[in-house]
């Protein structure tokens, strides 16, 4: 299986480092879905207001919300 790593902060392009202060604001941390997606600065740039809408918008709430894939995950046999 292919292993795909994070970009670290010193290494991202500029554009991708205030994602990079945000995201370690709001999570403590830069997750590691969000770290491999600044492989292409565009896609994640674009990606976040979706997440964001998907996960704090609606009447489920977001903690369900993420059950739900970990659970798909689990079900699809994703090993991460």
């Amino acid at each position: 299986m292919t292993v795909i790593n994070q970009v670290p902060k010193e290494k991202a392009p500029d554009d991708v480092k205030p994602i990079y202060d945000t995201l370690g604001k709001n999570f403590g941390r830069v997750p590691n879905i969000f770290g491999v997606m600044a492989h292409r600065p565009g896609a994640l740039k674009h990606f976040l207001p979706l997440y964001g809408a998907i996960m704090n918008e609606g009447a489920v709430e977001p903690k369900l919300k993420e059950f739900a894939y970990l659970k798909t995950s689990i079900l699809n046999g994703c090993e991460y």
